[in-house]
């Protein structure tokens, strides 16, 4: 049975398109993340149609749509983050030449089944699908298939963009919706009401999407992330746990003049980018989605610090939790480019 089953009542064109990423996931990724996508684009415009509380922005592209702050507010954070993930790996399906490996296509056919449940238990009429619903990796399909080529999916895309409607112009005459939509509009206003009566229990696994997110964004930045150093990378002259962070600070300096002893500790940086000298460029310190970046700051400084004395080269900071990207003492949209290490190491461009 399909991950996806609970759509099928209600959604049929939406459970189609994921039953296409879903069976295409293992033997063709690239025309799986198109279908993610897809089925991702059908739930939202759904959504703006039938949801009074969702404000149409003045662009209906799915990146606009999934930004709008009402959506962003009704979808949650969690949800929000498993859409951006879906669009960006969607994206990459029908406008880049590069491979796509399986892992990104099961990701955002994993990210999917987590936005469709989050979906149908805010707008199911009928049944609301079960809490304990859990992704299954293992139940793909294990199937042989021919894998559609990039121009394939890209003519594929053009003519179910001529076949969808304009949300902007279904939706242009409030005053005249036809009778079908304003009913519908009734009966997912109280399917909302009912769903808020509820707690909701699902595990969307929040922290595997802002991790996966976070190292998407850096590989788009072709920051490869393939060698055991660039994860969880151990520093040793860490401040004892017991210090406050100002004394942390101090502490630290003195282990670094040379003192060594049960004080000096160890850590582990989330992410560590490398020059290619052998030095530390940058170090990325990744925090929980509702936490802002900024509270992995102190930390991240200590870890520069430690692979300062380590290395002789101080590394540049982001931190992240994959709605924002900062870095120390300057703002940053993103994450410097493996391609011009000099500028990403003198903070003069960003990506």
């Amino acid at each position: 049975m399909s991950h996806f089953q609970f759509l099928a009542n209600e959604w049929r064109d939406i459970y189609e398109s994921a039953t296409k990423a879903e069976a295409t996931a293992i033997p063709d990724p690239r025309t799986s993340c198109f279908y993610a996508r897809r089925a991702l684009e059908l739930a939202v415009a759904w959504a703006y149609k039938f949801d009074r509380a969702l404000k149409l922005p003045y662009q209906d592209n799915i990146s606009a749509l999934i930004h709008e702050p009402t959506f962003k507010h009704t979808a949650g954070e969690a949800v929000f983050s498993k859409a951006k993930v879906i669009v960006t790996l969607g994206n990459r399906a029908v406008h880049s030449g590069r491979d796509i490996p399986q892992s990104d296509s099961v990701q955002a056919v994993k990210e999917l089944f987590h936005f469709c449940y989050r979906f149908a238990r805010l707008y199911a009429r009928g049944q609301k699908p079960d809490a304990e619903l859990v992704f299954d990796e293992a139940a793909l399909p294990r199937t042989t298939i021919p894998r559609q080529t990039l121009d394939q999916l890209k003519r594929l895309e053009g003519q179910l963009a001529e076949k969808d409607e304009k949300l902007s112009i279904v939706l242009a005459d409030k005053e005249n919706l036809d009778a079908e939509i304003k009913r519908l509009r009734e009966e997912v206003a109280e399917a909302k009401q009912a769903a808020a009566r509820l707690p909701d229990d699902h595990n969307y696994n929040e922290a595997e999407t802002r991790d996966y997110y976070i190292e998407l964004l850096l590989k788009e930045a072709v920051w490869p992330l393939n060698q055991k150093r660039d994860r969880e990378f151990p520093v040793t002259g860490m401040p004892n746990s017991r210090l406050s962070l100002r004394e942390s600070s101090v502490h630290l300096q003195s282990n670094f003049r040379g003192a060594k002893g049960d004080d000096a500790g160890q850590g582990f940086v989330d992410y560590v980018l490398w020059g290619d000298d052998g030095k530390p460029l940058a170090v990325v310190e990744a925090k929980r989605t509702k936490r802002s970046p900024i509270d992995g700051e102190q930390q991240a400084k200590l870890y520069a610090d430690c692979l300062e004395a380590m290395y002789g080269q101080r590394p540049i900071i982001f931190c992240s939790n994959d709605r924002q990207h900062c870095g120390h003492d300057i703002g940053l949209r993103g994450f410097g480019s493996h391609g011009n290490r000099w500028t990403v190491k003198n903070l003069l461009t960003i990506c």
